[in-house]
């Protein structure tokens, strides 16, 4: 085989992500600015204060009007006048640099959302550079702020993946990839004709690392799909390196194939360069004042005497954390983490690293209510976020994004599988409960109940918020939805709403949500799923500000999603609509400043479907309470809440008197079906007294 020829090599050096970021971070030594911010501790209150109602963009799935590019469409001074009515503070824009891979000289599409870079540049299917920091611009005119996104665990097969499969410099460390000698290619499984790697089969893991050639399985399979993906571990076909010896080499991958896994820990230390340059590009470049760090719990990774890998909760992903958000720190952004482990993990990856997290812990809590109108996995999952210590101000509280519904459920899977839950009036073992949990949502919410949603793989469920809220009601058939149905979906979303933002922290929602989109039909993203990649029928198009109301795709080939809402033009002229009642919910959030109070207590309840929040609201406030009925039935219930000091309660969102908070504590919760209060005790304003003087 031949060697690759010099000009190929210096292709796709000048291609390369990292040799870019090795120039660029020049820039930075010995200069003052760097020395001005605090780093070393997570600010997670200091991050809120600055944006605590954030929208969460997807691309793919945005609708533009003609020739207009994605970018172009959402710096629309329109758009962000209708963000800022809503109470919208910040956009997340989702990944918009180029993703996929290489093949030769020609570019390979994206197999993950642009979840795979390969570039600092945007990519062209979504705009340009100047566009987006057109966003931050606009964003800016609205006192609000743009967030991007860096993938500390991965990248996808684009230049700098070439350079280490052809061996050159220090390449290889960047990935966790490993040789494998020419008289064990008999083991390695035959390459596909027209792919380039092969996934291995576990029996095939095990032997290479018996011949110490690789860490071995791992603690589990994201994205597990039989004859597709049953191990985290892909090789390559024989590949001539820049040196003329040929090679196989075997690398890991977390999630797809097309991901292949940097290496945290080699003396190049390549992937740091790499990630810290990234996320200064964001910051300094595109004009992005915060960060998500994706799948950045995925960083270590370590052979273990016996049995799987140690491949979560190593202290490795602690470290390079605190390096990346105390980096992004120094420069004066923030970050946040989407972080889908234990709750061990979160805590423990907050101190010092991402200053906010997301609310993996109860995200598929709250559906769980919603789906059984009972909160007590709900309360228990509240209360664990306190018992590791987490502030709850430091999380992300949010409706859809473009993942599935998770049910993973990792707390009780991984370190708490063997400990003791109370749940329904017996002691469960954590895998137990977790079992329990998955086999209820997955019955509750899709299969026969409905088939509309679609599981994920083991990870969870592809469902819109509109299609958790008609699950709920029992709706089998999405297309018999009548306008009676829709308003009863609008009243279950706006709980979840509520539920989200009527708690201290940040508060995220979608496009999906804002237009009450409901999932695509199987058929029309066949063939983005052929990989068993069920999410991409949560994705469909929205037109947000009727840019285009003829346009059936987006401009990235997504089918429009049935909208129940409509537009945010539509909507915010009808006083009823979902927007106006969201915004008139994130008005209160924002004027009595919830996302910056003091979560007090989750109090016990008699009645299965009511949940109680108990604030305290900062500057002197007073005591915020947000009561919620997760069932189909109206609740009537006397509670006794705890070192609340007696008062008037008011009626926030309604402005009414709603009665006394007695002397003991004593108060009466009337909800309706499906209802939410966000009530406030005055304990300045006197009772009414009709003694004569």
């Amino acid at each position: 085989m031949t060697v690759p020829k010099a000009e190929y090599v210096q292709w796709l050096l000048e291609n390369s992500m990292l040799e870019k970021i090795r120039q660029r971070t020049r820039l930075y030594s010995g200069q003052a600015r760097m020395w001005m911010n605090p780093y070393a501790e997570a600010r997670p209150r200091g991050a809120s204060a600055t944006a605590s109602v954030w929208f969460a963009a997807y691309p793919g799935s945005i609708i533009t009007a003609g020739e207009d590019s994605v970018l172009k469409t959402l710096s629309s001074p329109e758009l962000w006048q209708q963000f800022a009515s809503i109470g919208i503070q910040a956009i997340h824009t989702g990944p918009t640099k180029m993703g996929g891979g290489l093949s030769g000289y020609d570019a390979t599409p994206s197999i993950d959302g642009n979840f795979d870079r390969i570039s600092l540049e945007i990519d062209s299917r979504f705009g340009t550079l100047e566009e987006y920091v057109a966003i931050s611009r606009q964003a800016s005119v609205h006192n609000a702020i743009v967030i991007d996104d860096v993938i500390p665990s991965h990248t996808g097969k684009g230049a700098d993946f070439r350079l280490a499969e052809l061996a050159y410099g220090d390449y290889p460390g960047l990935y966790h990839m490993v040789e494998i000698k020419e008289e064990d290619w008999a083991h390695l499984p035959q390459v596909p004709e027209g792919r380039d790697a092969v996934n291995l089969m576990p029996d095939t893991v095990d032997l290479l690392r018996e011949k110490g050639y690789i860490v071995g399985q791992l603690q589990r399979v994201i994205f597990f799909e039989p004859g597709i993906k049953e191990t985290d571990w892909s090789a390559t076909l024989p590949i001539t390196g820049v040196d003329g010896k040929v090679r196989r080499w075997v690398y890991l991958h977390y999630f797809k194939e097309g991901q292949p896994s940097l290496n945290w820990l080699d003396p190049s230390f390549a992937a740091q360069q790499l990630i810290i340059g990234d996320a200064l590009h964001c910051l300094d470049v595109m004009g992005a004042r915060g960060l998500r760090l994706d799948a950045n719990g995925f960083l270590g990774v370590e052979r273990r005497q016996s049995g799987k890998a140690w491949s979560e909760s190593h202290p490795l992903s602690v470290t390079g954390n605190q390096l990346l958000g105390g980096m992004i720190r120094k420069a004066g952004g923030f970050s946040f983490q989407e972080l889908n482990l234990a709750i061990d993990d979160i805590a423990m990856m907050s101190k010092g690293g991402s200053d906010l997290s997301y609310d993996f812990i109860t995200r598929p809590a709250y559906q769980h209510a919603l789906m059984t109108g009972d909160t007590e996995f709900l309360r228990m999952m509240l209360r664990k976020v306190h018992e590791y210590g987490i502030d709850p101000a430091s999380l992300i509280h949010a409706l859809q994004n473009h993942d599935e519904l998770t049910t993973e459920l990792v707390h009780f899977w991984t370190l708490h599988a063997e400990d003791n839950f109370s749940f329904n009036g017996q002691m469960l073992p954590g895998a137990i409960l977790r079992e329990h949990i998955r086999e209820t949502m997955y019955e509750k919410l899709c299969g026969a109940h409905a088939p509309y949603n679609m599981r994920f793989v083991t990870n969870g469920i592809a469902c819109t918020s509109a299609s958790v809220a008609a699950a709920a009601l029992g709706i089998r058939d999405l297309s018999t939805i009548n306008s009676d149905d829709i308003e009863r979906i609008k009243q279950l979303h706006l709980l979840l709403a509520m539920y989200n933002a009527l708690q201290p922290g940040v508060f995220a929602l979608s496009g999906w949500d804002l237009v009450g989109a409901l999932p695509l039909n199987p058929d029309q993203v066949s063939d983005r799923m052929a990989d068993g990649d069920t999410r991409w029928i949560q994705r469909g198009a929205y037109d947000l500000a009727d840019v285009d109301p003829e346009a059936a795709f987006s401009k990235d080939g997504l089918p429009k999603a049935t909208a129940l809402y409509g537009s945010l033009s539509h909507q915010l002229n009808d006083p009823d609509s979902f927007a106006n009642k969201l915004k008139q919910i994130l008005r209160i959030r924002q004027d009595y400043g919830i996302a910056a109070s003091k979560q007090l207590a989750i109090p016990d309840v008699q009645s299965p479907g009511l949940l109680v929040m108990v604030h305290e609201l900062p500057a002197g406030r007073g005591i915020q309470i947000t009561a919620l009925n997760f069932s189909a039935v109206a609740i009537q219930e006397t509670m006794v809440l705890e070192n609340v000091a007696p008062g008037a309660v008011v009626d926030m969102l309604h402005e009414t008197l709603e009665g006394d908070l007695q002397e003991n504590g004593e108060f009466v919760f009337n909800l309706e079906p499906y209802e939410g209060l966000c009530l406030r005790v005055v304990s300045a304003l006197p009772s009414i007294n009709t003694d004569v003087y």
